[in-house]
């Protein structure tokens, strides 16, 4: 079983709005390119996204269902890799201070990579999600800055605040 944590510097909410948009699947997840809506709304319970992973010349058409959904704390995802098989992926958020810390748990349930799961390919895993919490953590730590940035902005700009926009 492969976990992996990282500590976002953003808030819990500001990280479950970018797992919650499904827009912003192929960001931060390792592999995809590009993703649709298939069934249900993003991120509820059955919902599922259908994505394209690129190997080489071949083009793996993939989907992704929601097992689980716990609001802004939470989010357990089935994978259908095709011929490879399928894998359990659980997102946990944690506040931690003013941050988030993310807890990734990811195992083989069937298939494949079920039957070959071995040490190795736990190394495999591992640093595939050494890659998509670096990218997640990028894409919210950006949003975080952008939101922080339009805020002040905001309050710059408004009327009696000292800022441009004062009469």
């Amino acid at each position: 079983m492969a976990v992996r944590h990282r500590l976002i510097k953003a808030r819990p909410a500001e990280v479950w709005a970018v797992l919650a948009d499904a827009d912003s699947y192929p960001r931060w997840v390792v592999g995809p390119s590009g993703a649709e809506p298939v069934r249900g709304q993003w991120p509820q319970k059955d919902a599922a996204i259908r994505y394209e992973i690129p190997v080489g010349p071949l083009r793996l058409s993939n989907e992704t269902v929601v097992r689980r959904c716990e609001e802004g704390v939470g989010l357990e995802l089935e994978a259908h890799a095709g011929p490879l098989g399928t894998a359990r992926i659980d997102i946990e958020l944690r506040p931690w201070g003013e941050h988030c810390l993310v807890l990734v748990d990811e195992h083989p349930l069937q298939g494949a990579g079920g039957t070959l799961h071995n040490a190795g390919f736990e190394v495999l895993i591992q640093l595939r999600h050494r890659a998509m919490l670096r990218r997640l953590a990028r894409l919210c730590e950006e949003e975080a800055r952008g939101g922080a940035a339009r805020t002040a902005a905001a309050g710059a700009a408004a009327p009696g605040t000292g800022g441009a926009g004062r009469a």
